[in-house]
């Protein structure tokens, strides 16, 4: 019987996604539940499964073919045996044929009877970029899904084998042959993600409708770093997460938030939306790009919750795991160039949100402290904002109440 393979709906905010890759193609076999198709959308990959156990019939819409919510993409017979399982009975014949052969590489048997292994999107992107063979992996996920973790174990594994065999394959007579197309300067055209081009489009239009203003301020750590270096043990052993610097800093920001509600504002039109509620997004680097995952009602998270939902977006974020849901909405917005070394940075506006804090390096600086000069761990601050709706006064204030907060934490418990 034959069934349609439909592009998942996509939600109100995403009018249409493209054909990423086809992980089976047709006349392939493929089990239960087993990935035959990446959608990409404007924020995440969405995963297309098979139904059943059964085989590819029809690709309808090819690589890079734009899809719409629910659109058909091709046609899935159930039950029908694939391409994989002749294959099979074919290795067996040649198995039975010639055993010595398959004495001298037991290794290969297993993967070949095996089929496909089932890849992650990270995991195949991870896979490709190395010219690995995914069957080569062995798999630690789920039913044997082969995880980026596993992947790149496989790498280094390799890297450190091959590593004194690399100078006897090659002699040193070979060493001019590298350098015989050093006058020449390659390029390479690639085409934009869909989620590249959605960031690279959002960031234009903030700063194209936007009045974006940047205001500094710098803040000392030192009693945070105190605070968590007297508590972090019993912190991790007690909620099972370490505690970091971004659950002060989203603590900070929302008690800031409920105190200037300009700031938690946004802009629809004409139109001031005031929220009643704090929805702080994260700015997290993935290997796909810039994501936003969205921490709700942080005025109800305790630092450990916090903590948990940041880990676990992130866990997310590095599988290629978001869902829209966990990305749309926010009301204010922290992003940390400081754990790439960034000293200073003005942030761009995550539209339709109105304000967006910057987080950068911690550096001991020498810093004047009751007329004595001190060396303190202080960080640079960067609120960027819409003036069209928030005041230098508002601005200016809110960043001092996050400063004078981070440098006495007992304000945050005392809401003082």
């Amino acid at each position: 019987m034959s069934t349609e393979i439909k592009a998942p709906v996509f939600p109100e905010s995403v009018a249409e996604g493209t054909v990423a890759t086809w992980h089976k193609q047709p006349g392939e076999a493929c089990s239960r539940d087993e990935l035959i198709v990446d959608i990409e959308t404007d924020k995440v990959v969405l995963e297309v499964v098979a139904p059943a156990d059964g085989v590819i019939e029809e690709v309808l819409k090819g690589e890079g073919d734009t899809v719409e919510s629910g659109e058909v993409v091709g046609k899935f017979k159930e039950g029908a045996a694939g391409e994989s399982k002749p294959a099979a009975k074919d290795d067996s014949k040649k198995e039975e044929s010639k055993p010595e052969e398959a004495s001298e590489k037991p290794s290969e048997a297993p993967a070949k009877r095996s089929g496909d292994a089932i890849l992650s999107p990270a995991a195949r992107k991870l896979a490709e970029e190395n010219n690995i063979d995914p069957n080569a992996v062995e798999g630690t996920g789920k039913d044997g899904r082969v995880t980026k973790e596993d992947v790149q174990n496989h790498v280094d594994t390799g890297k450190s084998s091959g590593a004194t065999s690399a100078p006897a394959s090659k002699p040193a007579g070979d060493m001019p042959q590298v350098d015989v197309g050093s006058g020449e300067r390659p390029e390479k055209r690639v085409p934009m993600t869909r989620l590249r081009a959605s960031i690279a489009k959002r960031l234009v239009n903030a700063q194209q409708t936007a009045a974006m203003l940047t205001t500094f301020n710098e803040v000392n750590m030192g009693p945070v770093m105190e605070l968590r270096k007297q508590y972090k043990e019993s912190f991790e052993k007690r909620h099972g997460v370490k505690l970091g610097f971004m659950s002060f800093f989203t603590k900070a920001a929302t008690e800031a938030l409920k105190r200037f509600p300009a700031v938690n504002a946004s802009i629809d039109g004409n139109d001031m939306v005031y929220h009643g509620y704090q929805d702080i997004g994260i700015a997290v680097s993935s290997d796909r790009g810039l994501v936003v995952p969205v921490l709700r009602d942080t005025d109800a998270l305790g630092l450990a919750g916090i903590e948990k939902k940041i880990v676990e977006y992130g866990t997310k974020a590095k599988d290629g795991k978001l869902g829209i849901e966990d990305m749309t909405g926010g009301t204010f917005t922290i992003t940390n160039g400081g754990i790439f070394g960034s000293l200073i940075s003005t942030p761009i506006l995550n539209p339709p949100q109105t304000a967006i804090l910057g987080m950068h390096k911690i550096q001991e600086r020498p810093m004047a402290v009751n007329g004595k000069v001190e060396i303190q761990p202080m960080m640079y601050l960067a609120l960027s904002y819409d003036h069209r709706m928030i005041d230098g006064k508002e601005a200016v204030q809110f960043l001092v109440a996050i400063k004078e907060m981070l440098e006495d934490p007992a304000r945050i418990l005392l809401d003082v």
